[in-house]
C-alpha cells in the first residue's frame, strides 16, 4: 500500500462507515455493476476500484475472479478494506491526482465518490486520470447524487447508531445556492478510563447536473455515455436522482 497521497476527510468515520453504511452500499454497487459493467468485460479482467472505501465491492469482484486494484485516499478506510478483501492490491492515493499507465479493462467508482470533487476542474481531472488508466475500449462506471436526490431525499436526513462502546449520529443539509451538501457527524467513543470522548466532523459534497458530467466526460475523450436512475431504472424507492453513468474510452 503506497502512501504518497492522502485524503483524510474520511479517516475519522471509517469505523462507522465500515460497520453501518458500507454493507448496504456495497450490495447496491454490486447489483448495478453486474447489470451495466461486468457483462462487457473479458473473463478475468483487471479492474480499478476507484474510491474503494472499506472494500466491500472489491471483495465481491475478487470472488468473481477478477483482478482488482483498489485505490482510496483514506488510510483508515484502506486498513478495513485490506481486512475485508484479502487478495486485492491496495493503493493509498487521491482520485484527483493518481497516475497509472493504461492497464485496466474497466474502472468502477461507487458510492458517489465523484460528489467529493469540489469544482468542475477537479471533476475533469478525475475523469482524465481514469481515461489514461484504461486500455483502449475500456469501460468506466460510476454513480453520483444529483440535485433531485439532495433536495428531496437527503436534505435534513438524520441517521445514527448506538453500541456498547461506540455511538454516532449524522445530519445532512443541502445548500441550494452553493450546490453543496454537508454531512455533520458526532461520534462518541468509550476510552480506557470508561469515559466517553466526543468527536465532531463534517464531510462536504458537491452537486453536479447530468449535463455537467456529460460535458466533463466528453472533454477528456469518453464516448458512448449513458446514464441510469436508481429509482426509475432499477426500482430503488427513495433514490431518484442517484445516477449511474457508463462510458467507454475511445
Amino acid at each position: 500500500m503506497s502512501s504518497t497521497n492522502r485524503y483524510v476527510g474520511y479517516d475519522p468515520i471509517a469505523r462507522l462507515y465500515n460497520e453501518d453504511w458500507a454493507p448496504s452500499l456495497g450490495e447496491k454497487a454490486l447489483l448495478c455493476t453486474e447489470k451495466l459493467f461486468l457483462p462487457y468485460l473479458p473473463k478475468g479482467a483487471h479492474i480499478l476500484d476507484l474510491g474503494c472505501g472499506t472494500g466491500q465491492l472489491t471483495k465481491q469482484l475478487l470472488l468473481k475472479e477478477y483482478k482488482v486494484t483498489a485505490l482510496d485516499g483514506s488510510e483508515s478506510m484502506l486498513h478495513y478494506a485490506q481486512e475485508n478483501a484479502p487478495g486485492g492490491k491496495f493503493i493509498l492515493g487521491d482520485a484527483r491526482s493518481f497516475e497509472m499507465p493504461s492497464m485496466f479493462d474497466g474502472v468502477v467508482s461507487a458510492t458517489c465518490v465523484v460528489n467529493y470533487m469540489m469544482n468542475i476542474e477537479e471533476l475533469i481531472g478525475v475523469f482524465d486520470n481514469v481515461y489514461k488508466a484504461l486500455l483502449a475500449n475500456g469501460i468506466f462506471i460510476f454513480d453520483l447524487d444529483t440535485e433531485e436526490q439532495y433536495k428531496h431525499f437527503l436534505q435534513g436526513s438524520l441517521s445514527g447508531n448506538v453500541k456498547d462502546e461506540f455511538a454516532w449520529a449524522a445530519l445532512r443539509t443541502y445548500d441550494l445556492e452553493e450546490k453543496t451538501s454537508q454531512v455533520k457527524f458526532t461520534i462518541f467513543s468509550l476510552v480506557e478510563n470508561k469515559n466517553w470522548r466526543r468527536f465532531d466532523h463534517t464531510v462536504i459534497e458537491k452537486c453536479y447536473s447530468k449535463e455537467d458530467v456529460i460535458s466533463a466526460l466528453s472533454s477528456v475523450g469518453f464516448v458512448e455515455i449513458n446514464f441510469y436512475d436508481a429509482e426509475r431504472d432499477f426500482g430503488r424507492t427513495g433514490e431518484a436522482g442517484t445516477t449511474y453513468f457508463v462510458c467507454r474510452k475511445h
